[in-house]
């Protein structure tokens, strides 16, 4: 049997053993899994699976700073919107949906979160119904090694908003490294150590793919120079994330010119926009990595918690408390610092969209099988609004999805998004959503 049929039969892994312990390397989908076309699969004729992802950030966007000023093609971005540019023609805007409350009062920071991924305007703050994600894992993620992956920048797995049925739950994983050893670790525990736990900084400074040498370079000389070329630069990019990880993991070096000050309050992981930023961006590579390699179909990534506690290094005011005491600039008709945020949030959401477009598939990418739904918890923080609440889908979804179109929603509800989601990810539904919020109209503007 061939090195290339024998990994089509082992799911496409590369199996080693390093510190006693077993350890995977998964590989992307290479041409010579693929037929002609670069869309299914050679061996089957079956099309590239579907994946999804929901990415979520804190506390919305200004109103009139991040709508494109035409509805239809989108040719401009405004501001708050601007980091997305290289991406305007692979994602779409929703404007003006809204979350009916149906006269039930709004939980701030709750209401409009829970209302966009369950479509149901949430009674209290207990989550009953399922989220939207758990929704898609069940119809298109119940066969591969993870059913979802959730992470969190923020250093907080709390900070995570999927659900199962019954109100059950998914923490998010806080910490890369962690996530690291997850996607490469044992499959199996020693037997004779049974507490034994993989230590993430000796994987990442060995390197799993040390543990795997052979079989790499039997692969290699079994396909052609554009996959030889397409592994070099998978792996590299693999060795680039373990080097990330090893670096989180060490001690800094001491400063002479350090002092210790005393006892001073902790602040909490990640609120630093540079370090959290970092953080995001090398577990939007882990999350690009895990569907390259369909470990998984359907990640929950998020960026900043939903009362954002984002703050400029040096600053110990936070993102929310700008959106809620920051003055409107009266030259400006904005909150400055805010606004600065909010940008931030969107500079973190390219970088993710970046490292899903990085993977080649094909004549394609990751972001042309993917489609990620972007949701926030409040159109307009300074109020805690749920009107004109910002929402953006990103990637083809396997050609499905036209990209690159602004859609005014007008006051319809913001389950219109979440319903044509689910429908260009094949679930059979026709309607979603309770009272105000249900409905059984997609947005065919986007659909193909």
């Amino acid at each position: 049997m061939s090195t290339v049929n024998n990994l089509a039969t082992r799911r496409r892994v590369l199996k080693g053993v390093m510190g006693g312990a077993a350890v995977t390397v998964g590989l992307p989908f290479l041409d010579c899994f693929l037929n002609t076309s670069g869309n299914a699969l050679a061996a089957t004729g079956k099309k590239l699976p579907d994946i999804y992802s929901t990415w979520y950030w804190g506390l919305g966007m200004n109103p009139g700073r991040w709508e494109p000023p035409t509805v239809g093609k989108i040719t401009e971005l405004a501001p708050e919107s601007q980091p997305l540019e290289q991406f305007k023609d692979r994602i779409n805007l929703y404007t003006g949906l809204k979350v009916h409350l149906d006269g039930r009062p709004a939980i701030t920071h709750f209401t409009g979160n829970m209302a966009v991924l369950t479509g149901t305007t949430p009674r209290s703050s207990a989550v009953v119904t399922p989220t939207i994600d758990t929704l898609i894992a069940d119809h298109i993620s119940s066969t591969v090694r993870f059913k979802s992956l959730e992470m969190t920048s923020t250093g907080n797995p709390k900070h995570m908003y999927s659900f199962r049925p019954g109100g059950v739950f998914q923490p998010g994983e806080a910490s890369p490294a962690a996530m690291y050893t997850r996607l490469f670790g044992p499959e199996f525990q020693d037997p004779n150590a049974a507490d034994f736990k993989p230590d993430p900084s000796v994987m990442a400074r060995q390197s799993v793919l040390s543990a795997v040498r052979d079989q790499r370079k039997a692969l290699e000389k079994s396909v052609g120079a554009a996959d030889r070329a397409r592994l070099d630069e998978y792996f590299t990019s693999l060795r680039q994330i373990e080097q990330q990880v090893e670096i989180m993991l060490q001690k800094p070096a001491p400063l002479d010119a350090c002092s210790n000050p005393g006892a001073i309050e902790e602040l909490p992981l990640g609120t630093d926009v540079e370090v959290l930023s970092a953080t995001h961006k090398l577990n939007a590579q882990l999350a690009a990595h895990a569907f390259a390699c369909d470990q998984t179909r359907v990640v929950n990534l998020v960026f900043n918690d939903m009362t954002s506690s984002l703050r400029q290094e040096g600053s110990q005011m936070v993102h929310h408390i700008y959106t809620h005491e920051e003055a409107i600039d009266e030259e400006l008709g904005y909150q400055p610092h805010a606004a600065f945020f909010a940008t931030r949030c969107m500079a973190g959401f390219a970088d993710y969209l970046e490292a899903l477009d990085g993977i080649r598939e094909g004549d394609k990418t990751l972001l042309d099988r993917i489609l990620v739904y972007a949701i926030t918890d409040t159109g307009y923080a300074k109020v805690h609004s749920v009107e004109n609440m910002p929402q953006i889908t990103a990637g083809g979804a396997n050609g499905r999805m036209k990209t690159g179109y602004h859609y005014s929603g007008k006051g319809d509800p913001t389950t219109r998004v979440g319903l044509t989601v689910q429908q260009a990810l094949g679930l059979p539904i026709n309607s979603w959503g309770t009272d105000s919020m249900a409905t059984s109209k997609t947005i065919t503007e986007v659909l193909v």
